[in-house]
């Protein structure tokens, strides 16, 4: 029996109150996780991804049979990840991208019952008192009879499919669609390690198994040769120098916001100032640097990151850079959300040597600490 896994990344998280899925869990963000444990697994065929219009891409950066557009239900995502099932397929298991750490025995206790009932499950006993509250009653429950239900879930995908076509009310999880056509269901063993990150507490529980916070670092280098144009201002760190000679760039060529942005980036891994900001795109033409950081930081911070310092140095003979140095921390402090004291800038000249010290443009280094938040 041909076995495919379907990765569901389409949640927005709204309890979580930003994107759960691109939080970093050790070395990779959550929604990888639940991939690589289906990815490798020696019993499943392949991978389905089923994202978001704005996450998609991100889910792109790894290898799939397909990556498709989910929905606002559950059962809208499940339903684009069967139209997405390849030919011959005959078991699909449907796991929550915000479970990352479904081990292999789970994944492996799932398609063996899956293949030989039809319809399977990972549960775990409920451990809690379970009370009951409806109209105005309160009634105990025997958990010894309940099961949590997890994820994943394999179901035999002409049943699904059959499911899916008649669904006339809305399904938290496949079992429940399957059972309500007739079919038969089996429950199999689950772990209370695969839990769902659904609430922040849940991303300091996954990070414990690591040791704690990740800390990243970042590194980040620009140079600008000075310009020719009377026009053009000279900025750095978004403070303007009226009446020194201005930079050359695509954009207002701000040096040491080009470093900052490019150490904030490289903490991730997330590319550089010139995939994001490309100097062939009429958009950036003269745009305020100060946005290429800020759009920087968003991302980590969407990712779960803060950061803990920015520590950046200007290589420049003119202008004096460190009479601006406190309105250039403030800037950037303001542009980020953080403490000033978050911010460092230092500035020395190249002692006339080689181009700078020529004084045909200038240099700037940084250096980025991002921490998990």
């Amino acid at each position: 029996m041909k076995v495919i896994a379907a990765i569901l990344a389409a949640g927005r998280g709204t309890r979580f109150g930003r994107d759960k899925l691109a939080v970093s869990v050790g070395d990779r963000p959550v929604w990888r996780w639940s991939y690589d444990a289906f990815a490798n697994h020696p019993e499943i065929d392949g991978v389905i991804l089923v994202g978001r219009p704005d996450n998609l891409e991100t889910l792109q950066q790894v290898p799939a049979i397909a990556h498709v557009l989910g929905g606002d239900r559950r059962q809208d995502s499940t339903f684009a990840a069967v139209g997405a099932c390849p030919e011959g397929t005959e078991i699909l298991l449907v796991h929550d991208g915000a479970r990352p750490f479904v081990d292999e025995e789970t994944i492996s206790r799932v398609v063996a019952t899956a293949r030989s009932c039809g319809a399977a499950a990972a549960c775990v006993p409920v451990v809690d008192s379970i009370t009951s509250v409806a109209d105005g009653s309160v009634t105990s429950l025997d958990r010894t009879t309940l099961r949590a239900m997890q994820t994943p879930q394999g179901v035999r995908v002409d049943w699904l499919r059959e499911a899916l076509a008649k669904a006339a009310t809305e399904y938290t999880d496949e079992l429940s669609m399957v059972q309500s056509l007739g079919h038969s269901v089996q429950l199999v063993d689950g772990s209370p390690e695969n839990f769902k990150v659904t609430h922040a507490s849940d991303v300091l529980r996954a990070r414990a198994k690591f040791g704690g916070p990740l800390t990243r670092t970042g590194f980040g280098y620009d140079v600008h040769r000075f310009s020719t144009d009377p026009d053009r201002t000279l900025m750095l760190g978004g403070v303007a120098f009226p009446g020194a000679t201005a930079l050359d760039g695509h954009s207002d060529a701000d040096v040491l916001l080009h470093a900052a942005t490019d150490a904030i980036l490289g903490a991730r891994a997330d590319g550089d100032i010139g995939v994001h900001f490309s100097n062939t795109d009429p958009r950036w033409h003269g745009a305020p640097s100060i946005r290429f950081l800020e759009f920087a930081y968003e991302r980590a911070k969407s990712a779960g990151y803060t950061l803990v310092n920015l520590d950046i140095a200007v290589v420049a003979e003119k202008p004096k850079i460190m009479p601006k140095a406190e309105q250039m921390r403030q800037t950037i402090a303001r542009a980020l959300g953080v403490s000033d004291s978050q911010i460092s800038i230092k500035a020395t000249t190249n002692e006339g040597m080689g181009a700078i010290g020529r004084e045909e443009g200038i240099a700037a280094w940084a250096v980025a600490t991002l921490r998990e938040a």
